[in-house]
């Protein structure tokens, strides 16, 4: 049975998979890790392996409690992956989109495969049918673009997301959530048709924690996958486990 762990910026995201198969899910301040993870452990016993993921340098404390209750694997530029990665500078490459990637290879090996993570950025990562993992593209997020309006300005408001709103504001609010969600809706229609007009039977899947808001909205054909990030950990795992 293995834990899956991915420090995020402002929380940690936990999972238990067995056989590849998620069994439930958790999400936790990085202070609460300690109580999250004897809750966890109590719940599951059997748990044996773990993987950390993490974007933050003061993650210690957390890896120290894993190396003591599991067998550990600490993922960084040196991990071995599933994937051929032909990335220029594979030691500035996030680790959530090693991750995303594993899972899309793990998946959809023999395919073409576009993979939108909408979390704080916005990031596209492309794997071709040949299992080679090329590079992509980052962009702010829902939720950076709406601080950054209030952040730079003088006056506009800081505003919360919502879902439904039409094309045209009819106030200053509906104006930037429509600036906002019409403009990252443009931009991922736009991106997915030119990468479709250069690689034929494009696979497209959308992940991260916008997932439900953007999947309604855009038009071209995706699979929506919110875990998709933490089945791409136990998949590098599982790979590292037989290495």
């Amino acid at each position: 049975m293995n834990l899956i762990i991915d420090v995020g910026n402002s929380a940690v995201k936990s999972a238990v998979f067995q056989n590849n198969k998620l069994l439930k899910s958790y999400t936790c301040s990085h202070e609460n890790f300690f109580e999250l993870f004897q809750k966890i452990r109590k719940e599951h016993p059997e748990i044996a392996f773990s993987i950390l993921s993490t974007v933050i340098h003061d993650s210690y404390n957390i890896e120290k409690i894993l190396e003591k209750e599991t067998k550990l694997l600490f993922l960084n530029e040196n991990t071995k992956l599933p994937f051929k990665n032909i990335y220029d500078s594979p030691q500035t490459l996030g680790k959530d989109r090693l991750a995303l990637v594993a899972a899309g290879a793990e998946k959809y090996k023999d395919s073409n495969l576009l993979i939108i993570d909408a979390g704080s950025c916005i990031t596209f990562d492309f794997k071709n049918d040949k299992n080679e993992y090329l590079g992509g593209a980052i962009s702010p997020g829902l939720h950076m673009r709406l601080k950054a309006l209030h952040h730079f300005t003088a006056k506009l408001p800081l505003i919360e997301l919502e879902e439904y709103l039409p094309l045209i504001g009819n106030s200053t609010k509906n104006s930037i959530l429509s600036g906002v969600l019409n403009g990252v809706e443009a931009e991922l229609d736009g991106i997915i048709k030119r990468y479709k007009a250069d690689y034929k039977y494009l696979t497209i899947i959308l992940t991260g924690g916008d997932t439900q808001i953007l999947s309604k909205r855009v038009k071209n054909g995706i699979f929506a996958n919110p875990n998709f990030l933490l089945e791409g950990l136990n998949y590098i795992l599982e790979f590292n486990k037989t290495q």
